[in-house]
Parts: C-alpha cells; sequence; structure tokens
C-alpha cells in the first residue's frame, strides 16, 4: 500500500495498463542514468523524455522529470563532499605571444606602445580579453587596457625630446611667445595660421631660440624679421647669428624704390629747343642712349 502511496498517479495507471507493478519507467531507467551520467547532468529532461518515448515508453514527462530530479540530488550530495572552495580571485583565460618593440608592438589588430629603451628588444605580452601586459626577462613593464582595433598609446612611453614636442601644443606657444613680446607673438600667430601640425616645429623653433640668445634679442630679431616681411624660423636665426637684430632700418628715398633716371640739370633742358622735323630720328637716338648709360 505504501509503495502505491508514493507512486506517481500517471505512473500506476500505465502500470495496471502493461501490467507492470515496479513502474512504466522502470525499463528505460538504466538508459536513463546511463545518458545522464554521460552528460555529468547537463542533459534537458524533454530530450531525454523524447529520447525513451522513441524507444517505446509510454508514460508521462512528469514521470521522467522526477526521476532526473532524484539523480541530480543524489549526485549533488555525492559531489559536495568532494568541492572545494572558489579560489579568491576568478580564472582568467589568457593568450601568450612574443613581439618585437619597434617602436610599439602590434597585437590583434592593435598597436601598443611600449617604453623607448625597449626598441628593438623582444618581450612576452599576456592578452587577456580586458588587458595587455607586457613582460621583458620576466619582469611586467608595461600595462594597458585592451583595444579590439586601432591604437594604445601612452605619451610616458616617449623619448624625452618627443614629450616634449607633444606637451608644447599651439595653446602652449601662443602663451609662452605673448611672454616674450608683442612681435613674438606676433610670429607665432602666423606660423600657427595654416598648417598647424606641419608648422608646429617652426614656432617651437623659434621659442626655442629664446634659451641661447635671449628674451630681449629674441623678440628684436622676430621684430626685425616682421619689418623685411619674412617672419619664418629661419630668417629669425640668421638674425640672431648675425647680430643685426638691433641694427637701424636702412633710410628710403620716398619714391618706394622706384627706378631713377637722373641726367643732371645740363641733360634736363638739352633737348628744349625749337622742334626741327629734320632731327627727330637723331634726337631720339641720342635720349634712347643716354637712358640706357643712366641705367
Amino acid at each position: 500500500m505504501r509503495r502505491f502511496r508514493d507512486t506517481d498517479l500517471d505512473e500506476l495507471l500505465a502500470s495496471a495498463r502493461d501490467r507492470r507493478p515496479n513502474g512504466v519507467l522502470e525499463p528505460f531507467k538504466a538508459y536513463l542514468n546511463a545518458r545522464f551520467t554521460k552528460a555529468q547532468g547537463q542533459v534537458s529532461g524533454t530530450r531525454l523524455f523524447l529520447e525513451i518515448q522513441a524507444r517505446g515508453y509510454r508514460g508521462s514527462r512528469q514521470v521522467v522529470r522526477k526521476h532526473l530530479a532524484a539523480l541530480r540530488a543524489g549526485t549533488a550530495a555525492l559531489e559536495a563532499a568532494e568541492l572545494l572552495p572558489l579560489p579568491p580571485t576568478p580564472f582568467v583565460l589568457a593568450r601568450w605571444s612574443t613581439a618585437t618593440v619597434g617602436p610599439d608592438i602590434k597585437i590583434g589588430r592593435t598597436l601598443y606602445s611600449v617604453p623607448w629603451k625597449l626598441i628593438g628588444r623582444r618581450v612576452d605580452v599576456r592578452s587577456t580579453s580586458t588587458m595587455v601586459q607586457v613582460f621583458h626577462d620576466g619582469s611586467l613593464v608595461k600595462t594597458h587596457t585592451a583595444l579590439d582595433q586601432g591604437k594604445r598609446t601612452d605619451k610616458s612611453d616617449y623619448p624625452p625630446e618627443k614629450i616634449a614636442f607633444q606637451m608644447r601644443t599651439p595653446v602652449w606657444c601662443r602663451s609662452q611667445a605673448s611672454e616674450i613680446g608683442d612681435a613674438c607673438r606676433e610670429v607665432v600667430d602666423q606660423l600657427l595660421e595654416d598648417n598647424v601640425l606641419y608648422r608646429l616645429r617652426a614656432a617651437q623653433g623659434v621659442l626655442g631660440l629664446r634659451k641661447k640668445y635671449g628674451e630681449t634679442r629674441l623678440e628684436a630679431a622676430c621684430a626685425r624679421a616682421i619689418a623685411v616681411g619674412d617672419p619664418s624660423y629661419r630668417t629669425i636665426k640668421g638674425i640672431l647669428i648675425a647680430g643685426t637684430e638691433t641694427d637701424p632700418e636702412p633710410e628710403t628715398s620716398g619714391d618706394a624704390g622706384a627706378a631713377a633716371f637722373l641726367h643732371g640739370p645740363d641733360r634736363l633742358f638739352a633737348t628744349v629747343v625749337t622742334p626741327d622735323p629734320t632731327d627727330d630720328i637723331h634726337d631720339d637716338q641720342v635720349h634712347d642712349e643716354a637712358e640706357v648709360e643712366a641705367r
């Protein structure tokens, strides 16, 4: 009586119909147990139900689910005693590779910067889904956040002169030029007016002349270069080398540089005579020759 009380109604009906008091699932338990063990419990009850149904099972799906639940409970109880505690840090799948630095390294589709002193050296690279670590002779020398594609650049990896170039932006150049003087600021503004990246080095070069020649001479040289209409780095440097930044401007005649044809008072009035038609050709020839000589 107790056996019937603990047996599912569908199983009792199926057992009565098939005249199998041990249950309709009994012939299929060995198959279910084997499939469950082989799959290490990672198999769905619906799939197993369809499999044994194809083999002739006529019971309900609920009976199969209960049997699998009992298997899972028993397996969990047996394995619980053998389970070890999880490590304090989760396991991370990593990929190791080697690369030669020059001036950066390529991992996948991404370029990563490495300290410039390692250019030409071989390094070991540990890559994960979130991080890229670079090792040299077993020591960690660089860490980057992983990137699928593109560039990861740390400016601190650059040589000192490269760092200086990166830090001396157009804003920095204009600020430094303003401290030197108005002429220097005007030169820098003109240099950075077009093609900023291309002419940034020229602006930095002008400001760099301050270290050797001082702010006063540099300001005077800039003013001189502006006056002659060539405010370039080469001109300013040439003025400083020649020491002509304080030379006075040359006096002009007021004719804006126009060519002069000077004949003197005698020649100026020599042709003021009564015109003679017979002498037209002769006078024109003399005038032309005098003009050529004056040139």
